[in-house]
């Protein structure tokens, strides 16, 4: 009888897409399709991915600002949808800042909700994370060393399934852009962390 294989743990690095002109904004941008800035793709265009991730499966998200990030960075990554950034319905294209002005209590009241907090006809962090975990399940399965560019929301997603971090009030450590944020995943893709904040090496 041939043994099987015994499953192994995956290691998984995330990458924030740079910036665009919305994120210079401080506009949400959710599921709208922006590209990166001219400062972003000149900010991208100084990262470089280090030697340790060389040969990981890269996937990304089909929206233009990561696709852009990953090709700036001389990727050639797998399109993946459940990495598209979380949908803030209604509220996309508004600052953070005006929407706490005008709804005050309620809108307090929904931020507090952490992982259940929603927009109007949007999607909630806990959503985020049903889809994406389909996506760490696959990538837990092919067993190859993978990493991604995606967003902020999706990443947070992530580190909040890895640290138990409900995404009330401030998360237990910043994650940077410009950095990857590397997980572990288990055979059946439950993410920990390895570590955060690795800076993307300037070229």
């Amino acid at each position: 009888m041939t043994a099987r294989p015994e499953a192994v743990s995956v290691p998984l690095a995330l990458i924030r897409h740079g910036p665009t002109l919305w994120n210079e904004e401080k506009r949400i941008q959710g599921q709208m399709d922006t590209s990166l800035s001219p400062n972003g793709r000149a900010r991208v265009g100084t990262w470089k991915i280090p030697p340790e991730f060389a040969g990981f499966h890269w996937y990304v998200s089909p929206k233009k600002r990561a696709m852009e990030t990953a090709q700036i960075l001389g990727l050639t990554p797998e399109i993946e949808d459940n990495l598209a950034e979380m949908r803030w319905g209604n509220w996309e294209g508004h600052l953070l800042s005006d929407l706490r002005a005008q709804f005050g209590e309620e809108m307090a009241e929904n931020e507090r909700r952490g992982l259940d907090f929603r927009p109007p006809n949007g999607e909630s962090p806990r959503d985020v994370q049903g889809r994406v975990k389909e996506w760490l399940a696959h990538v837990a399965q092919d067993g190859q060393p993978a990493g991604a560019v995606a967003h902020a929301g999706v990443i947070r997603a992530i580190y909040s399934l890895a640290s138990g971090w409900d995404m009330t009030g401030k998360p237990p450590v910043k994650l940077e852009d410009g950095h990857i944020q590397l997980f572990t995943l288990s055979p059946g893709g439950q993410p920990t962390v390895d570590r955060l904040n690795i800076p993307l090496e300037s070229r």
